[in-house]
């Protein structure tokens, strides 16, 4: 297991081009997660308080011990908690590689798309509460989508049915990322449109206002046919502007309100205040790998909108909490967050054999994990096949920058 989450990572470095450092907030067996002793995951147990073996989990700090040692990261927070009960946590290395300050638990970091998980359960709050549905056309809450268009390679062409709030929640809009497409039209045009920007953060554009971001990617065609294909994709950056549709508010606000206060996730957000500046991760100045310059997006002042694919920051513990209470079936500590039926929903296949993956670097992915797709999560469909350990119904997701976390379940 070690073995292939080092892996994993290494193979990040290479496509994001760098990590600051890592975290991996790891939630399983949420059958026993429930009761009132075990739903906090917040002190620290002993290991074998869950079930878990103190010495095989030391390999983890030594394995990580040994990156940061060969400079391949400047440090790692990790957690892990079963049953409940925290019975890993490791803060290794230094929070930035420029000074001495060393990692802690509390460090706060970019989550990148990290951020895409937590605006899936928001969107699903509103599903709940009655105000959305996954079957609603992005149009009735986003005009400017009414009569886009798609992308072939004779032209562009009418979309055969309107893209809805669940294409938008499992990738399969036909929105591109501008550095992931191989559509060479669409690329171009997202980037005349601001919205991939080439030789600085492709997906950054904190620089524009919600309304702006939709207007202009509203008239950039479609690579594929709403409904057809997984491509991962700006789509929960959409997902983002219909959430504030749906409720009336700006993302950050409805995310505060319903999710990130009665999780008490204290540090998570979309910018970071000055007091709490110190505290937030930093990168080398290149990829180790590639050698190439490490950008990043600027955190340090309220953005021009909220970016719901890639925008979010948190602290381990935060996204912690959010990974148990995801285990627990929607709550945690008292708070109910979502049902158990929505939890289930959004936890299951929702490509089918019916929904092939793109093959492209978007498709890819995906596709590499041998994973499929629910709403807004991966999802392990059996225990074999996948290149790491695990089991059927584990879900997990990451972020450009070295963040990972998973919950498993059965485990």
């Amino acid at each position: 297991m070690i073995s292939s989450l080092r892996h994993r990572l290494r193979s990040k470095v290479l496509l994001i081009v760098a990590i600051a450092a890592l975290f991996a907030p790891v939630v399983a067996d949420a059958q026993q997660a429930t009761s009132p002793a075990a739903t906090a995951a917040r002190a620290a147990a002993p290991p074998e308080a869950g079930g878990m073996s103190a010495a095989r989990l030391e390999r983890l700090t030594s394995a990580f011990k040994k990156e940061i040692e060969d400079k391949r990261v400047p440090g790692a927070v990790m957690m892990i908690a079963r049953k409940g009960k925290l019975v890993y946590t490791s803060a290794l290395g230094v929070r930035d590689p420029k000074g001495a300050d060393p990692m802690r638990l509390d460090t706060i970091f970019r989550i990148y798309s990290m951020t895409k998980p937590m605006v899936s359960v928001a969107a699903m709050i509103l599903v709940e509460d009655g105000a959305l549905q996954l079957t609603d056309p992005v149009a009735k809450w986003l005009p400017a989508f009414k009569d886009v268009k798609v992308s072939t390679s004779s032209g562009e062409v009418a979309a055969q049915r309107a893209m809805t709030v669940q294409d938008l929640l499992r990738h399969t809009a036909g929105l591109p990322y501008g550095e992931l497409t191989q559509n060479a039209t669409v690329k171009d045009a997202l980037a005349q449109a601001g919205l991939c920007k080439p030789g600085v953060i492709e997906f950054d554009v904190r620089d524009m206002t919600g309304a702006e971001e939709v207007e202009r990617l509203a008239r950039i065609p479609l690579i594929h046919q709403p409904g057809t294909t997984w491509e991962y994709s700006l789509a929960t950056d959409v997902l983002g502007r219909v959430v504030e549709a749906a409720s009336g508010k700006r993302l950050s606000d409805f995310m505060s309100e319903r999710l990130f206060k009665p999780l008490e996730m204290s540090d998570t957000g979309f910018w970071v205040p000055e007091a709490r500046m110190a505290r937030v991760a930093e990168p080398f100045d290149k990829d180790p790998l590639a050698g190439t310059a490490i950008k990043l997006i600027d955190v340090s002042k309220p953005p021009g909108n909220d970016s719901g694919g890639a925008g979010g920051l948190s602290t381990a513990g935060d996204y912690l909490r959010f990974a148990q209470m995801m285990a627990n079936g929607g709550v945690l500590d008292g708070q109910r967050i979502l049902s158990r039926t929505t939890v289930k929903l959004m936890t299951s296949d929702h490509l089918g054999s019916r929904l092939p993956l793109a093959p492209t670097p978007g498709g890819a992915v995906l596709g590499a994990s041998t994973y499929t797709f629910g709403l807004g999560f991966a999802v392990r469909p059996s225990d074999g096949i996948a290149p790491v350990p695990g089991s059927a119904g584990a879900v997990y997701w990451g972020g450009y920058g070295g963040r990972v976390f998973w919950v498993g379940p059965q485990a």
